[in-house]
């Protein structure tokens, strides 16, 4: 594989992300967690229906407004996808970013959002 594969496969442009929730995106059929934070649920996610509920952020009403909040960021231009590999449920985790903006810092300057580790 060849420097320019390599690098190519770590970061591209998304020109046209769809926001699955306030922290998960779709860049055609790739599904991308935003890396190093955690969103609130929405009512129809798993987490809030289980034994996962004492740890999972089930506010859902700051769920709606991650979710709107990040979809409004990303109309601000082309997203910027820096793969930094994938999660335990085969998502790609990212640092997505707008205009050299990052997506995760954004969310949680408004509260919509926590850091994660």
């Amino acid at each position: 594989m060849s420097l320019f594969q390599i690098l190519a496969a770590g970061a591209a442009l998304c020109a046209t992300p769809s926001v699955h929730d306030g922290d998960t995106i779709r860049c055609g059929v790739e599904r991308i967690r935003i890396a190093n934070i955690d969103a609130p649920e929405l009512p129809d996610s798993p987490k809030c229906q289980d034994n996962r509920r004492a740890y999972a952020w089930c506010d859902y009403a700051r769920g709606y407004a991650a979710r709107d909040a990040l979809q409004q960021f990303l109309a601000g231009g082309r997203a910027r996808i820096e793969r930094l590999g994938q999660d335990k449920y085969g998502r790609s985790l990212a640092r997505v970013t707008v205009s050299g903006k990052d997506a995760g810092g954004y969310l949680v300057g408004l509260g919509l959002a926590r850091w994660w580790q």
